[in-house]
């Protein structure tokens, strides 16, 4: 009976192991609803301290492209005027990279991380994208090409992008750390949001809350 007991414990102790960390972004628009990869554990710890820490609450997504990416994290948007050019502004550190573009790449509702031109592709400590894009043919993958370098998409992932999008050219060059698993709508309303030239939304996107889903 005890064998048994223990077999059971170990068991549901490895299924709770092998639950994936989920994080619910509350917006004026709309809640998403993403996971975070247990393969980019560096990525997936620090935006998880960071959502209980409460930083993400009330910040903006400053930076909203049609077809592209939502972008959000900047410490200074939560209180920052109107014409105030937001996005250069970060923590005190860096995220190394974790970049697994032959697994995790950059479709239509995956999780990134911001990050200047550093050499390293360490990403951003609090700013974070995600992909709205769109779908890709034949002259995407070629520019895509020359935009990283030589790195070519494996042929199940250009299947992916030929059929809900994505942005192929970011592959190999960002780190992506998870994926929209509910509230693509809402991704889709805030991504067609009047901006000004900076790409900064006229009408406050505003996220509320992050919180971590077990």
């Amino acid at each position: 009976m005890k064998v048994k007991l223990l077999l059971l414990f170990f068991v549901a102790f490895g299924l709770c192991q092998a639950q994936s960390y989920r994080a619910k972004i509350v917006t004026n628009y709309g809640t998403i609803v993403v996971k975070l990869y247990d393969e980019t554990p560096l990525h997936r710890d620090n935006f998880i301290k960071l959502c209980n820490q409460h930083y993400y609450d009330s910040l903006l997504f400053h930076r909203v492209i049609s077809h592209f990416v939502i972008q959000a994290g900047d410490p200074y948007s939560k209180y920052a005027h109107d014409s105030v050019l937001l996005g250069d502004s970060d923590l005190n550190y860096v995220i190394p990279a974790e970049i697994m573009p032959g697994k995790y790449f950059h479709k239509r509702g995956a999780l990134g991380m911001a990050r200047d031109d550093n050499p390293q592709k360490a990403s951003s400590a609090c700013q974070f994208y995600i992909v709205q894009g769109k779908i890709a043919d034949d002259s995407t993958f070629i520019k895509a090409k020359k935009r990283t370098d030589g790195y070519e998409i494996p042929a199940a992932q250009k299947k992916v992008y030929r059929t809900i999008g994505g942005i192929p050219h970011l592959d190999s060059r960002y780190t992506v750390f998870g994926e929209v698993i509910k509230g693509m709508d809402v991704v889709d309303k805030i991504s067609v949001a009047s901006t000004d030239k900076n790409d900064r939304p006229k009408k406050e996107v505003r996220i509320q809350e992050i919180r971590i889903l077990k």
